[in-house]
């Protein structure tokens, strides 16, 4: 047995973790940003969370330099901007702009390799580090929106069509024509400001999609 500790494995995202890492700035409902990831500890406690990076990797981090949470912090929020571009461009039916596909694949490549090692007799997986622990943690938010473009399976992500939350989501409505991230918020919000501008002769009588 080599010196990488024996883990479980479990550093897979889903693409609803990924579309929730995006999601962790978001804007108030009048289109100001609210960012949640303020700090590298945010983010650190984030990523443990969600499986994404365990604690004793994540512990080591608070003691950095403020330079070097800075920096860190930074390339966390580079990230998410790129994936971020990248969905964007899925919903919008265009091209993704080149240097977020560059900033995604180089994400990419810093991913683990996973293997099978008999521990007391016991066959089980590992994760093996190529890179260190937080490139990695990237990597696997990644990863889940790369296979998602390469199954074809792009075509129910969305993005909140009121303009003052643009949250991301997967629409898993048996239509598939869901335009809000909540009916509950979003969707009637839209739904009262239709209702008034109705009432004041400025749009006709249609119906909302959810």
């Amino acid at each position: 047995m080599d010196d990488l500790e024996l883990r479980d494995h479990r550093h897979a995202a889903s693409i609803e973790t990924t579309l929730e890492f995006l999601n962790t700035v978001e804007l108030d409902g009048g289109g100001r940003p609210v960012e949640h990831l303020s700090t590298l500890d945010d983010a650190s406690a984030w990523l443990v969370e969600h499986d994404l990076l365990y604690p004793e990797e994540a512990r080591p981090l608070a003691f950095a330099s403020i330079t070097r949470q800075d920096h860190l912090l930074a390339h966390i929020r580079a990230a998410r901007a790129a994936l971020r571009e990248v969905v964007e461009s899925i919903v919008a039916g265009l091209p993704a702009p080149a240097s977020a596909v560059a900033t995604v694949n180089a994400h990419l490549r810093a991913h683990c390799v996973v293997e099978l090692v008999l521990h007391d007799g016991i066959l089980v997986a590992r994760h093996r580090h190529l890179g260190d622990p937080l490139a990695d943690a990237l990597a696997g938010l990644a990863a889940p929106l790369v296979e998602s473009v390469a199954a074809g399976e792009t075509e129910r992500l969305r993005i909140c069509a009121n303009d003052g939350c643009r949250w991301v989501f997967e629409d898993t409505s048996p239509t598939g024509r869901r335009r809000w991230c909540s009916m509950a918020s979003c969707g009637n919000r839209a739904k009262a400001a239709r209702h008034r501008a109705r009432q004041r002769g400025q749009l006709p009588q249609v119906p909302i999609t959810p």
